[in-house]
């Protein structure tokens, strides 16, 4: 019977990949340390205890979770704990799943990636509308506003509705200039991801919201995940605030601001628990969202961005090196957002850290990272 390119990539990753059985090639990490009870445990239950950390941690092998714990309160007001099945605002991990959207629509041969984003939108400046679909992913086009910025749209705190705050971005983006020649550098891009999103949209014939739901969240199996608006997360049980850390040391409750967004969007928003974020990992490296060509375009580093331990930026996912393992994940922070996803996929773990805290998870995650690879990270 021949072997089709497809059929061979699906039994190497059996094989190998996020989903096989066998053990890392450096050795296993000690279950006692990652399970309950264990030195990863003790050790989230500390912070928590001295009010660093509210939020769920989730450790999987194989697709497995081995210890889910959750802690903190999702809404102070109501007395309302933090549940495994909560959901939390990813921030920027939201972008993982914008890459993914915008990798199918490459995969189906409706994105070229070396294609200019002015390919597939109108009205942006001509320099602007040069910088190409890999530019934008990996955080080189240098369109929009810089990424650290407190810069905000005129006439955002009015956006009332999805469609608003949509148009509004749209039409704000495309009165901004480049900001420095594209593939020139690396400065990570909340913009440059929205423009993603709309390539999503113009491509698709759909909003970008409903194609992440019917094509990420559905084919992924995050069956509670969404983009919530503003009324919904205020009102939701199941939904965490976002307690954000004021100038005295008190935690604010930041969805009560008049400046929190009415929706998220391509670039931060989406809002997940940890086990829908560990069917994403699964799912993306077991070549249920993308073919396993694709998801290996996709996490594998294309732009240098950190020297220890190193990393690169891919399609919405960094790619770190820690000793001979590879991690592939991402990042979220903001006002009462620290998130951090961690695939090992040589080793076979997840680790998903999600809290409604913008104390740092930096700790949680070294520790996690050093007991799955044998390997103290510089920051640990």
């Amino acid at each position: 019977m021949s072997t089709t390119r497809r059929s061979a990539l699906g039994m190497f990753g059996a094989a190998a990949g996020l989903l096989g059985t066998a053990g890392a090639a450096t050795g296993e990490p000690s279950p006692g340390d990652l399970g309950p009870g264990g030195r990863f445990e003790r050790f989230v239950a500390a912070r928590a205890a001295a009010d660093q950390f509210s939020g769920t941690v989730l450790l999987a092998r194989h697709g497995r979770p081995v210890l889910t714990r959750s802690y903190g309160l999702a809404n102070r007001d109501g007395n309302v704990p933090i549940r495994p099945e909560t959901r939390i605002d990813l921030a920027s991990i939201t972008k993982s799943l914008t890459a993914v959207a915008v990798t199918q629509l490459v995969e189906r041969g409706a994105v070229a990636c070396h294609a200019p984003l002015g390919t597939y939108l109108d009205g942006y400046p001509a320099d602007v509308a040069g910088a190409t679909v890999h530019q934008l992913l990996t955080h080189t086009a240098g369109v929009g506003r810089p990424g650290l910025t407190n810069q905000r749209p005129p006439g955002e705190d009015a956006w009332d509705s999805v469609e608003e705050v949509w148009q509004g971005m749209s039409a704000y983006l495309r009165t901004l200039p480049l900001r420095f020649p594209p593939g020139t550098r690396f400065d990570y891009s909340n913009d440059g991801y929205f423009v993603l999103g709309e390539i999503v949209a113009a491509v698709s014939g759909q909003t970008y919201h409903d194609y992440v739901r019917r094509h990420v969240f559905a084919r992924a199996g995050m069956s509670t995940s969404d983009f919530f608006t503003r009324p919904r997360i205020r009102a939701d049980a199941g939904i965490a605030r976002a307690y954000a850390t004021q100038p005295d040391g008190s935690r604010a409750d930041a969805t009560s601001s008049p400046y929190f967004p009415y929706v998220g969007g391509p670039f931060t928003g989406a809002f997940c628990s940890a086990g829908d974020l560990l069917r994403f990992a699964t799912a993306l490296h077991g070549g249920r969202l993308l073919d396993l060509a694709y998801t290996a375009v996709a996490t594998s580093g294309k732009q240098a961005t950190g020297p220890q331990p190193p990393q690169f930026y891919g399609y919405g996912q960094v790619e770190t090196i820690i000793g001979t393992h590879r991690v592939v994940g991402h990042t979220g922070s903001g006002a009462g957002r620290a998130n951090n996803l961690d695939v090992f996929p040589d080793a076979g773990w997840v680790a998903v850290v999600l809290s409604n805290y913008d104390t740092t998870v930096r700790p949680i995650v070294d520790l996690a990272r050093e007991l799955v690879t044998g390997v103290r990270t510089a920051t640990g």
